[in-house]
């Protein structure tokens, strides 16, 4: 059944996502200047202190030489993750029945990182806030998008020409959210079909259409910075911004045409 946006959408966003979509993420990351600890103690200790608090991830591994990840079991489709990368601390939950589900063990981890991970405030280059849909479609994803997004647009045209048609439709923008440009908002769609080779039609593909929308904070120069606070309100601008721009202008029309195209 192709996702859609009922009346009361908005309603619903405030308390999940995934009625929106096939599958809904929240991800936050933390990005930092120096490489961090990879000291054995160290990382189990950070690991063992979240799994403590949220006892059902049970999943530890490591990924290349120095990627670290904690999970729960990914065949339930909701499912939470924590991962610890060379210079970037991830925390990500998938279909959260509602935002604060995420958003608690968001601020977990930004807790624990300061004593736990020795990441002081001048360490942190920036603090991501991600929001991400997945759309489930078998056939060419970059058809889709040109038909949703771009329709009259300058790009849109382009598909005007004889026998052109859209195989590397992947839009990706960034706006500043605040004054000081220190506030960002990216949107990203991303095919997953991409260009195939001259004289090739497209696949079957199992894979979805991701539309993801990141609020990055890059603190200042001048004043201390609070990555707590920081996360509250990158979470507050990254809800008034699905809920005005991103759910009418890219959820609704990439669901409808998906509806669509599978009616015919």
């Amino acid at each position: 059944m192709a996702p859609g946006v009922c009346s009361g959408g908005f309603l619903a966003m405030m308390n999940s996502y995934s009625s929106l979509c096939d599958d809904f993420y929240l991800d936050m990351h933390v990005n930092t200047e120096l490489d961090l600890p990879t000291e054995r103690d160290t990382v189990l200790s950070f690991f063992e202190r979240v799994r403590r608090q949220f006892p059902s991830m049970g999943c530890f591994y490591r990924r290349g030489g120095s990627e670290y990840y904690l999970e729960e079991d990914r065949n339930r489709g909701q499912y939470r993750w924590v991962s610890l990368e060379i210079d970037r601390i991830g925390s990500g939950v998938v279909n959260p029945s509602d935002l604060e589900m995420a958003y608690c063990q968001h601020r977990l981890v930004l807790e624990l990182v300061p004593y736990m991970l020795s990441v002081s405030p001048l360490d942190i280059d920036s603090l991501d806030v991600t929001f991400a849909m997945d759309f489930d479609y078998a056939g060419s994803h970059d058809e889709i998008i040109a038909d949703a997004l771009f329709g009259q647009s300058a790009f849109g045209s382009l598909l005007d020409w004889p026998s052109a048609k859209p195989i590397g439709f992947s839009p990706a923008v960034v706006v500043a959210l605040s004054d000081d440009e220190r506030i960002q908002g990216r949107v990203s769609v991303e095919s997953k079909t991409s260009v195939y080779e001259p004289g090739k039609k497209g696949q079957g593909n199992d894979e979805a259409i991701t539309l993801s929308l990141t609020v990055r904070q890059y603190p200042k120069s001048d004043e201390k910075f609070d990555p707590l606070k920081s996360f509250e309100n990158q979470c507050r601008l990254a809800q008034e911004f699905m809920a005005e721009k991103i759910v009418p202008s890219f959820v609704q029309p990439l669901a409808e045409t998906i509806a669509q195209k599978r009616l015919t």
